[in-house]
């Protein structure tokens, strides 16, 4: 399980480029429409406010936190973080993303049953994804020495690594349709203009293909690693 170049050029780079192309979109399209206002000249912070209160929900506190687009919903203490330049700012770009993280707000309060899945895996995930690779690399070296006793390891750091990648699928769903409330709700509160949504609806847009970005890298880690310890060519072996 040494390192080679099918690694880097199949995986690795690919992986790298698809991941970059998502950053440098959503950064681009975010600043387009950060300084771009509305019409209720609304703060991000105020439209997250509005469209929880419309749906209901009263119980989800709103904070501002450091950082940019470190926006977050912590569904533990009901609590959605917006960043810095989302918090007070006027624009669209902090609209859109305010309103997407009100999204997971009420996928919460409704038991959106993706939202749920994926909290249940948060556990699991944080640690299989610090356990996997460290895992792998000792599996590799004991195949060299012991392969009896490398093979098994090699496969339970594959199956942590899994846990991620199953992570990372179950995460589209539910940004998904985080953003797909924010769109139709952007509209129904009064928010925003059918005209200004579609620029908040193109920075919500660029911001999906990030975690789906993150999710074609991790499930080609994980066939590459499947295929090195000769377990995808077992699997296939039995159709």
């Amino acid at each position: 399980m040494g390192f080679d170049m099918s690694y880097l050029f199949l995986v690795m780079l690919p992986g790298m480029v698809l991941s970059g192309l998502a950053s440098m979109m959503l950064k681009r399209t975010f600043a387009k429409y950060e300084n771009v206002g509305t019409r209720k000249n609304m703060t991000g912070a105020e439209a997250a406010q509005a469209m929880l209160e419309r749906q209901g929900v009263t119980d989800c506190r709103i904070e501002a936190v450091s950082g940019r687009l470190s926006d977050h919903y912590d569904p533990r203490v009901k609590t959605l973080r917006l960043s810095e330049p989302v918090y007070n700012a006027r624009s669209i770009s902090a609209i859109g993303v305010a309103c997407h993280e009100a999204g997971h707000a009420l996928q919460h309060a409704q038991g959106y049953r993706w939202l749920k899945m994926r909290s249940t895996l948060v556990p699991v995930t944080s640690i299989s994804s610090k356990m996997s690779m460290p895992v792998i690399m000792i599996g590799g070296l004991l195949m060299t020495l012991v392969p009896v006793l490398g093979m098994p390891v090699l496969l339970f750091g594959c199956a942590l690594f899994a846990a991620a990648v199953v992570f990372s699928i179950v995460t589209l769903p539910v940004e998904w349709d985080a953003s797909a409330r924010a769109k139709t709700a952007m509209v129904e509160a009064d928010i925003v203009t059918h005209e200004e949504m579609q620029g908040a609806g193109s920075v919500l847009n660029a911001a999906f293909l990030t975690y789906l970005a993150a999710a074609i890298a991790s499930i080609m880690t994980l066939i590459y690693y499947l295929h090195r310890t000769g377990v995808l060519r077992m699997l296939l072996s039995r159709r």
